[in-house]
Parts: structure tokens; sequence; C-alpha cells
């Protein structure tokens, strides 16, 4: 097997060159590196296709946002309901204690 000889440097001048990344990152955005299951990424990838092209990283990101503005919702709607039941008085444990006459069925 023959080695394969280096390329011999060109004359490119890199002397105003920056270094770092071409494309600027997005503002209030982070890379990171996740490992998800292929089942997940396959999901988002046919997303993408049905929808006529895209990014499946923002899918998988919007898909996140929206958990989080679900969960979010959804623990206000809680509080509240706990806020508005709490003049009545522990509503969890009355139903289970209170003694119940047996119904003379007819």
């Amino acid at each position: 097997m023959k080695k394969a000889a280096a390329e011999k440097q060109r004359d490119i001048d890199f002397s105003r060159a920056n270094r770092g990344a071409v494309v600027k990152p997005e503002p209030a955005k982070t890379k990171i590196s996740i490992r998800l299951d292929n089942a997940v990424i396959e999901f988002f990838r046919a997303a993408v296709d049905r929808a006529g092209g895209g990014n499946y990283q923002t899918l998988i990101n919007d898909a996140l946002l929206e958990h989080i503005h679900r969960r979010s919702t959804l623990d206000a709607v809680r509080q509240v309901v706990r806020e508005e039941l709490a003049p009545y008085g522990d509503a969890r444990g009355s139903h289970s204690q209170r003694q119940r006459k047996p119904s003379a069925r007819r």
C-alpha cells in the first residue's frame, strides 16, 4: 500500500484570517452535544421531509420549548386551583373520611 504524499503548501495568505466559527452563533442559543434515541432523530427528520424542508434541530428545539410552556402553564393552573380551594379546607381527605350510610336499594 502506497502512502499518500502530503500536498504541497499553496500560496495562501492567512495573515488577515480570523480564528473561530465562520458563522456567528445566534443570540440566546448555546451549542451543545446531546445523545438522542435514533427513533427521535428519525421522527424529526421525517417531519422536516414531510414539511418540504427545514431543520430537524429547530423542530426538536420547538418541541422542547412547547413542553416547557405547557408544563409551566399546567403548574400555574394547579397553583391557582389550590389557592382558590384553600378556604374550603383540604379536599383530598374529606371525601374518603366521610362516613356514608348504606343506601337502601329498591
